[in-house]
């Protein structure tokens, strides 16, 4: 079984509810505040902002497959299992684990951080921090160019997430990134930690030579993408407004 079903959504379901309970505790006796601090409540301008940061990431994402497609001359099948049940418990999952991270690295801590020290330290502390983090998930420790190279990526990608916060005083925008990106890579083509998702590798895998330029292309071009373009609509949007941290 792919996922087990005792792993679905009452553990995950109580394991948020506790990380809400806790962050409403440390906000309330630190500033008096409640959740309203994540800015997680619906509105049009958060929810326009959540879909295109998700488009965003997702295209992004999908670039690097199609380009080991088109390069790399691989080719990717439908998971012959892939139905409804898979397609909603991996979703759940990626959910789960992205909100997991958003609440404790861009949540209230986040917020009591930057009234504290100010914005600039609290972007700088959470990309840190977020960086670290990985080479614990990615269980790269000991491993000091895999440590370097995770670090340098995900600190930067932590710097982004946060960001959103920092412009938007909400979530919205830091989720859908995070969502759109890992649930692509992870879930949409199999390359995560979780089993096979929606397409898969098919095997055996063609063994082609291909350029340093064509290599990098194919594994950076993608988070240079995401990156690049998150930042921009970040700008963009709250020149426009609709992203304005109060």
């Amino acid at each position: 079984m792919w996922i087990s079903n005792h792993l679905i959504v009452l553990p995950g379901m109580i394991g948020l509810i506790i990380q809400l309970l806790l962050s409403y505790a440390l906000v309330y006796f630190f500033d008096r505040r409640g959740l309203g601090v994540l800015g997680l409540m619906p509105s049009q301008k958060r929810i326009l902002d959540f879909f295109i940061f998700l488009i965003v990431a997702i295209l992004s994402c999908a670039s690097g497959f199609l380009l080991r497609i088109y390069l790399a001359k691989e080719t990717w099948m439908l998971n012959p299992a892939f139905n409804f049940k898979l397609f909603s418990n991996g979703l759940w999952w990626n959910i789960k684990s992205v909100m997991y991270e958003e609440l404790i690295f861009r949540g209230v801590l986040f917020f009591l951080l930057i009234k504290r020290l100010g914005k600039s330290y609290a972007l700088l502390i959470s990309s840190i921090s977020f960086g670290i983090y990985h080479w614990f998930s990615f269980e790269v420790l000991g491993n000091i160019p895999a440590m370097i190279q995770v670090f340098c990526l995900t600190s930067i990608v932590g710097f982004l997430y946060a960001l959103a916060y920092v412009k938007s005083a909400s979530l919205y925008s830091s989720i859908a990134m995070h969502l759109g990106w890992n649930f692509t890579q992870g879930f949409a083509f199999s390359s995560g930690s979780i089993g096979k998702g929606i397409w898969m590798l098919a095997k055996p895998s063609p063994e082609i030579t291909v350029g340093y330029g064509t290599y990098f292309l194919i594994f950076y071009f993608p988070m240079l993408c995401f990156l690049v373009l998150n930042f921009f609509l970040l700008h963009l949007r709250n020149k426009k407004g609709s992203l304005d941290f109060q």
